[in-house]
């Protein structure tokens, strides 16, 4: 594996002409393939302004995200849910696709990407144009009742708890917005209004994502292998791979033939199976990627 060692600003020159030696072999194993699939994490969008759940050794950052059955089962932790996303959501509503985001649509409308599975949730790669995409774990900005099915868009829901909790409407607090639309907020919730389904009367409403403790869904699993299938290499952006929903993609490769390359800052799950490994922000690598190109 080619490998380029993160850090400080007093990087050593062995360090930097080893992120260039990484850089020229992801250069050299984008010019041998011409359908390349990207598999993109948290850390292609905290340039846009999105915090990621892990630090550099691949731990969390902060408690673990809600868990699905903690979510279905206790009304208090939807309450606590649905009051602090009406504040960190506007982050991820307002969130603008960056440089990797870009360069990655435009490497796509040149025929050298096949398309992106995505384990965010944000919506900015299709904001980007990217054409084919799978959200592997769903989509922020819908959401669904869990009895009948019925399915808005979030902003409509949002106006609704809004009318229901005006006071949280004013929360001017300075509060640090967490991953996928998260808030690292707490407070009494006790008192915070969540509204159902007004379809079947009782619904509860959830964001159409997977959350942690549930499953992919077996179609969205068959149209992400038929894009590793139809492609001859993989390119990890952004992901530590720690969640097994990302992790299998790789082996998978490994084992098919395809050449595996990365680009993420930190460790990953799989650092032992990349071809090349290049430890440097998403936007900065891939943007240079592009130019090198021409």
């Amino acid at each position: 594996m080619t490998n380029v060692g993160g850090g400080s600003e007093a990087r050593t020159c062995v360090n930097r002409d080893a992120s260039a030696s990484a850089m020229d072999a992801l250069y050299a194993l984008v010019c041998r393939h011409r359908r390349i699939a990207v598999l993109s994490g948290a850390g292609i969008s905290t340039a846009s302004g999105i915090p990621d759940y892990r630090d550099a050794q691949g731990e969390w950052k902060r408690s673990p995200p809600i868990d699905h059955r903690d979510f279905m089962s206790r009304h208090a932790s939807r309450q606590r849910y649905w009051a602090r996303a009406m504040i960190g959501f506007r982050v991820l509503n307002e969130a603008s696709p960056n440089a990797a985001h870009r360069a990655i649509a435009e490497l796509e409308l040149r025929g050298k990407v096949s398309g992106v599975i995505t384990q965010n949730v944000d919506g900015l790669h299709q904001r980007a144009g990217t054409r084919r995409v799978i959200d592997l774990h769903g989509r922020a900005d819908l959401v669904v009742c869990m009895s009948c099915g019925a399915r808005q868009m979030r902003h409509a829901l949002h106006d609704e708890l809004a009318r229901c909790n005006p006071q949280w409407v004013a929360q001017t607090s300075p509060v640090r917005p967490a991953p996928d639309g998260d808030a690292d907020l707490e407070a009494d919730f006790s008192s915070f209004r969540v509204p159902s389904c007004g379809r079947c009367g009782d619904g509860i409403w959830k964001p159409d994502v997977v959350f942690f403790g549930d499953n992919v869904p077996a179609a969205t699993l068959a149209s992400a292998r038929g894009l590793l299938e139809d492609s001859d290499a993989l390119l990890v952006v952004g992901s530590s791979l720690m969640v097994y929903s990302g992790f299998r993609f790789v082996r998978e490769s490994v084992k098919a033939g395809r050449p595996v390359a990365c680009i993420n800052l930190g460790r990953t799950r799989a650092d032992e199976l990349f071809d090349v490994k290049l430890e440097a922000p998403a936007d900065q690598a891939l943007e240079a990627l592009v130019q090198d190109l021409g």
